[in-house]
Protein backbone atom coordinates (compact mmCIF):
# COMPACT_ATOMS: atom_id res chain seq x y z
CA UNK A 1 0.00 0.00 0.00
CA UNK A 2 1.18 3.26 -1.20
CA UNK A 3 -0.26 6.78 -0.28
CA UNK A 4 0.37 8.42 -4.05
CA UNK A 5 1.64 12.09 -3.19
CA UNK A 6 0.10 14.77 -5.23
CA UNK A 7 1.53 15.14 -8.58
CA UNK A 8 3.39 11.63 -8.82
CA UNK A 9 2.75 9.16 -12.24
CA UNK A 10 0.86 5.98 -11.44
CA UNK A 11 3.28 4.53 -13.59
CA UNK A 12 7.51 3.64 -12.71
CA UNK A 13 8.83 5.49 -15.80
CA UNK A 14 7.88 8.80 -17.63
CA UNK A 15 9.61 10.29 -20.12
CA UNK A 16 8.91 13.39 -19.36
CA UNK A 17 10.49 14.12 -16.20
CA UNK A 18 7.62 13.84 -13.81
CA UNK A 19 7.95 12.13 -10.50
CA UNK A 20 6.84 8.83 -10.66
CA UNK A 21 6.21 5.34 -8.13
CA UNK A 22 10.00 4.87 -8.76
CA UNK A 23 10.54 7.93 -6.72
CA UNK A 24 8.88 6.11 -3.78
CA UNK A 25 8.75 2.39 -4.06
CA UNK A 26 11.67 0.42 -4.49
CA UNK A 27 10.42 -3.42 -4.57
CA UNK A 28 10.92 -4.85 -7.88
CA UNK A 29 8.75 -6.11 -10.23
CA UNK A 30 5.26 -4.65 -8.73
CA UNK A 31 2.81 -2.80 -10.65
CA UNK A 32 -0.14 -0.53 -9.72
CA UNK A 33 -3.64 -2.19 -9.39
CA UNK A 34 -5.42 0.49 -10.76
CA UNK A 35 -4.92 4.04 -11.34
CA UNK A 36 -5.00 7.25 -9.28
CA UNK A 37 -4.91 10.44 -11.55
CA UNK A 38 -1.38 12.78 -11.37
CA UNK A 39 -3.32 15.03 -9.47
CA UNK A 40 -5.15 12.96 -7.23
CA UNK A 41 -3.51 11.51 -3.88
CA UNK A 42 -4.32 8.50 -2.09
CA UNK A 43 -4.18 5.34 -1.74
CA UNK A 44 -2.50 2.76 -4.17
CA UNK A 45 -2.17 -0.82 -4.12
CA UNK A 46 0.90 -2.47 -6.06
CA UNK A 47 1.28 -5.74 -6.23
CA UNK A 48 2.73 -8.67 -8.36
CA UNK A 49 -0.23 -11.28 -7.82
CA UNK A 50 -1.94 -10.88 -11.06
CA UNK A 51 -5.82 -12.37 -10.29
CA UNK A 52 -4.83 -9.10 -6.77
CA UNK A 53 -4.33 -7.00 -9.73
CA UNK A 54 -7.13 -7.71 -11.79
CA UNK A 55 -9.91 -8.22 -8.94
CA UNK A 56 -8.71 -4.13 -7.81
CA UNK A 57 -8.57 -2.88 -11.59
CA UNK A 58 -11.40 -4.24 -12.89
CA UNK A 59 -14.77 -2.46 -12.68
CA UNK A 60 -17.04 -5.75 -12.85
CA UNK A 61 -15.81 -7.30 -9.52
CA UNK A 62 -17.34 -4.00 -8.56
CA UNK A 63 -14.75 -3.46 -4.91
CA UNK A 64 -16.07 -0.16 -3.92
CA UNK A 65 -13.33 2.58 -3.67
CA UNK A 66 -13.90 5.69 -0.98
CA UNK A 67 -12.89 9.03 -1.68
CA UNK A 68 -12.18 11.98 0.24
CA UNK A 69 -13.55 15.16 -2.28
CA UNK A 70 -12.93 18.62 -1.57
CA UNK A 71 -15.39 20.74 -3.70
CA UNK A 72 -16.25 24.24 -5.10
CA UNK A 73 -19.77 25.42 -3.00
CA UNK A 74 -21.48 23.34 -0.19
CA UNK A 75 -23.50 21.14 -2.14
CA UNK A 76 -27.36 20.95 -1.22
CA UNK A 77 -29.44 18.19 -0.92
CA UNK A 78 -30.20 17.97 -4.66
CA UNK A 79 -26.87 17.66 -5.68
CA UNK A 80 -25.69 15.24 -3.06
CA UNK A 81 -28.71 12.95 -3.96
CA UNK A 82 -28.03 13.37 -7.44
CA UNK A 83 -24.98 11.78 -6.77
CA UNK A 84 -26.08 9.04 -4.94
CA UNK A 85 -28.28 8.07 -7.32
CA UNK A 86 -25.57 8.24 -10.08
CA UNK A 87 -24.73 11.22 -12.87
CA UNK A 88 -25.16 11.21 -16.49
CA UNK A 89 -21.98 11.87 -17.94
CA UNK A 90 -20.47 12.15 -21.87
CA UNK A 91 -20.18 8.24 -21.46
CA UNK A 92 -23.44 7.50 -19.98
CA UNK A 93 -24.97 6.90 -16.68
CA UNK A 94 -22.83 6.15 -13.56
CA UNK A 95 -23.94 3.81 -10.70
CA UNK A 96 -25.71 4.96 -7.68
CA UNK A 97 -22.95 6.24 -5.07
CA UNK A 98 -22.84 6.55 -1.28
CA UNK A 99 -22.07 10.09 -0.30
CA UNK A 100 -21.64 12.48 2.63
CA UNK A 101 -20.98 15.75 3.30
CA UNK A 102 -18.58 15.38 5.96
CA UNK A 103 -16.39 18.41 8.36
CA UNK A 104 -13.08 18.68 6.97
CA UNK A 105 -10.82 15.64 7.17
CA UNK A 106 -7.61 15.76 9.26
CA UNK A 107 -5.21 15.25 6.07
CA UNK A 108 -1.66 16.36 5.60
CA UNK A 109 -1.57 20.21 3.65
CA UNK A 110 -1.03 19.51 0.09
CA UNK A 111 1.75 20.66 -2.28
CA UNK A 112 0.81 23.11 -3.32
CA UNK A 113 -1.99 24.04 -1.70
CA UNK A 114 -5.32 24.16 -3.37
CA UNK A 115 -6.85 27.53 -5.45
CA UNK A 116 -8.45 29.55 -2.39
CA UNK A 117 -11.28 31.92 -3.49
CA UNK A 118 -11.95 34.27 -1.17
CA UNK A 119 -15.58 34.59 -2.06
CA UNK A 120 -16.09 30.51 -3.06
CA UNK A 121 -16.64 28.18 0.39
CA UNK A 122 -15.69 24.76 -0.29
CA UNK A 123 -16.69 21.41 1.02
CA UNK A 124 -15.65 17.78 1.53
CA UNK A 125 -17.13 15.00 0.63
CA UNK A 126 -17.23 11.36 1.77
CA UNK A 127 -17.89 9.83 -1.49
CA UNK A 128 -17.93 5.55 -2.69
CA UNK A 129 -18.21 4.56 -6.30
CA UNK A 130 -18.31 0.67 -7.46
CA UNK A 131 -16.99 1.62 -10.82
CA UNK A 132 -13.57 3.14 -12.19
CA UNK A 133 -14.35 5.13 -15.07
CA UNK A 134 -11.51 7.68 -16.02
CA UNK A 135 -11.76 10.64 -13.90
CA UNK A 136 -15.05 9.45 -12.35
CA UNK A 137 -15.66 11.27 -8.97
CA UNK A 138 -14.38 14.93 -10.61
CA UNK A 139 -16.48 14.46 -13.67
CA UNK A 140 -19.15 13.96 -11.20
CA UNK A 141 -18.93 16.27 -8.70
CA UNK A 142 -18.42 18.52 -11.95
CA UNK A 143 -21.89 17.27 -13.39
CA UNK A 144 -24.01 18.57 -10.28
CA UNK A 145 -22.09 22.14 -10.60
CA UNK A 146 -19.20 21.18 -7.51
CA UNK A 147 -16.02 21.03 -9.47
CA UNK A 148 -13.41 19.09 -7.39
CA UNK A 149 -10.54 20.87 -5.44
CA UNK A 150 -8.99 18.05 -4.55
CA UNK A 151 -9.25 14.42 -4.23
CA UNK A 152 -7.94 11.85 -1.98
CA UNK A 153 -8.52 8.02 -1.97
CA UNK A 154 -8.96 6.75 1.58
CA UNK A 155 -10.00 3.09 0.74
CA UNK A 156 -9.70 0.36 -1.55
CA UNK A 157 -11.80 -3.26 -0.89
CA UNK A 158 -11.11 -3.93 2.57
CA UNK A 159 -7.60 -1.67 2.18
CA UNK A 160 -7.35 1.32 4.11
CA UNK A 161 -4.61 4.25 3.90
CA UNK A 162 -4.80 4.55 8.06
CA UNK A 163 -1.65 6.67 9.21
CA UNK A 164 0.65 6.34 5.65
CA UNK A 165 1.74 10.03 5.04
CA UNK A 166 2.12 11.12 1.48
CA UNK A 167 5.22 8.91 0.20
CA UNK A 168 5.25 6.22 2.59
CA UNK A 169 4.19 2.95 1.58
CA UNK A 170 3.94 -0.64 4.05
CA UNK A 171 3.87 -4.31 3.11
CA UNK A 172 0.30 -5.91 3.30
CA UNK A 173 -0.19 -9.73 3.02
CA UNK A 174 -1.96 -10.75 0.06
CA UNK A 175 -5.09 -12.27 1.28
CA UNK A 176 -6.55 -15.46 0.24
CA UNK A 177 -7.96 -15.75 -3.36
CA UNK A 178 -11.76 -15.64 -3.33
CA UNK A 179 -13.04 -18.47 -5.86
Amino acid sequence: MLNKPFQVMCQFTDDAGRKTLADYVDVPNVYAAGRLDYDSEGLLILTNVGWLQHLIAEPRHKLPKTYLVQVERIPDANALQQLSNGVRLNDGMTKSAVVELMEPPNVWERVPPIRERKNVPTAWLRMTITEGRNRQVRRMTAAVGHPTLRLIRERIGGWSLGDLQPGEWQEVAVPKRRT
